[in-house]
């Protein structure tokens, strides 16, 4: 099956209309199978940036090195989910359209200017918040659009950029902050966009219906294979490629580096054809989505059972995201964690902990109601 076919088949179920039918979970499951998702992509950064190396090995390495970029792109492809949630499923036009476009541009700015407020804390960790508001900027203008052409925007740049990129890296100054955002950074604008793209075309699904997210349970295995599986082979028997990498004194059989657009750096074109974490390639990239959409249809058909209960606490701290987000950066700053389990476990139950309390209490989460109520000054756009 082709990706179009694939997503025309997703996109045939889209409507959103009301109606009985045994086969739809209600809106709000729908609701709580994203944050439940959202959380678990906070939680694997929380296991990249503060728990154990996966050098370690066994089943513990296993998952933390699953962690290693796939949490931060099924955070950037809800994202991208999150956007049209903004700016409406059926698009708003008119008034409404011009002061939803104004709350992404007000949110992507909040996004930059916390990113570098990040920054002065100096916490050993690549931040990803000011990366995330030029994402918002770049794909605000493909609101409007329907699933099938958002699926295939997205697969045309997962195809081009990532040569591209490599192309204009050869060529320009990395030290340039600007360079940094869009070429040169852990997360580039360039390579990124698709996450955030997918994301959009998967807002535009109806997801409460349970055919809809088995689809996006195969297209997530699809495009796991295609991208891993890909790369794979074409590492093993392209020509030349493993010769190349041995003359670098690399090894093909070790394809788990965190660290991987570092480590390929000095491989030039052979570099296109990982698919390891941050190596921000094609393979890369269908790779890493595949997962993130897998993720998703997971925890959306888990928020149709009594598992949703157990699950609470993640999907509560999905749903301030942001804050959660912010909270591990000021702690990996203040506690200046050495990675360990022992950590990595106080730093969820204490981020689980409080958004539970404060949702309680408060309701939305703090950094995001602030955010809400900057994003009100859209209103008077006329």
């Amino acid at each position: 099956m082709s990706f179009f076919r694939l997503n025309s088949a997703l996109a045939a179920s889209a409507p959103v209309a009301g109606g009985a039918n045994s086969g739809r979970c209600s809106p709000a499951n729908r609701l709580v199978g994203v944050d439940l998702a959202r959380g678990l992509a906070v939680f694997g950064m929380y296991a990249v940036h503060v728990g154990p190396s996966p050098s370690e090995g066994g089943v513990t390495g296993f998952f933390l090195e699953l962690a290693h970029g796939r949490s931060s792109a099924l955070f950037a492809l809800l994202a991208g989910f999150s956007l049209v949630l903004i700016t409406g499923r059926i698009p708003k036009t008119g008034q409404q359209g011009r002061q939803a476009a104004t709350k992404i541009v007000i949110r992507a700015l909040i996004l930059l200017a916390l990113g570098l407020l990040l920054e002065v804390t100096q916490a050993p960790v690549v931040e990803i918040l000011a990366f995330y508001g030029l994402y918002f900027l770049l794909v605000l203008p493909l609101y409007r659009l329907d699933a099938v052409t958002l699926a295939a925007i997205g697969l045309s740049t997962t195809l081009v950029l990532p040569q591209l990129s490599f192309l204009l890296n050869e060529m320009m100054d990395e030290e340039m902050p600007f360079v940094t955002l869009w070429l040169s950074g852990a997360y580039p604008a360039i390579t990124w966009t698709p996450f955030v793209i997918a994301g959009m075309a998967v807002a535009r699904l109806n997801l409460t219906k349970v055919t809809t997210r088995r689809w996006l349970a195969i297209a997530g295995i699809v495009l796991a294979v295609l991208g891993y599986g890909g790369s794979a082979l074409a590492l093993h028997y392209m020509p030349g490629v493993a010769e190349a990498i041995t003359e670098q004194g690399g090894d093909i059989g070790d394809l788990s580096w965190s660290n991987a657009g570092e480590t390929w750096s000095g491989y030039g074109p052979v570099w296109l054809w990982v698919a390891s974490p941050h190596s921000d390639t094609t393979f890369s990239i269908l790779g890493n989505t595949g997962v993130a959409l897998l993720v998703l249809a997971i925890s959306l058909a888990v928020s149709d059972t009594r598992l949703r209960v157990l699950t609470a606490p993640i999907a509560t701290v999905g749903s301030m995201s942001l804050t959660a987000y912010v909270l591990h950066i000021w702690g990996i700053w203040v506690f200046d964690p050495v990675g360990s389990l022992y950590e990595l476990g106080g730093f969820v139950l204490a981020t689980s902990a409080f958004a539970m309390l404060w949702r309680r209490a408060f309701g939305r989460g703090p950094l995001e109601a602030l955010m809400g109520k900057a994003a009100d000054l859209s209103r008077f756009v006329p």
